[in-house]
């Protein structure tokens, strides 16, 4: 059951990455309801995921916080 909360974060991130300011949102609200170790594994996709979307690279702080 925790992997699915984790594949639906990610889902949520993908679909708001047009907007920064909601990404940043719905990051907090991740941080908030995920498992550390599932934090941790939100990172590692986090960083190849903003790769090419500059303007997102800033919510990296909100997770590393």
């Amino acid at each position: 059951m925790p992997r699915a909360m984790l594949d639906y974060t990610k889902t949520v991130l993908q679909k708001v990455s047009f907007d920064a300011k909601l990404f940043a949102k719905e990051l907090k609200k991740a941080v908030s309801r995920l498992l550390p170790s599932e934090i941790e594994e939100l990172k590692i996709w986090l960083q190849y995921f903003l790769l090419d979307k500059p303007e997102l690279q800033p919510t990296l702080l909100l997770i590393k916080a």
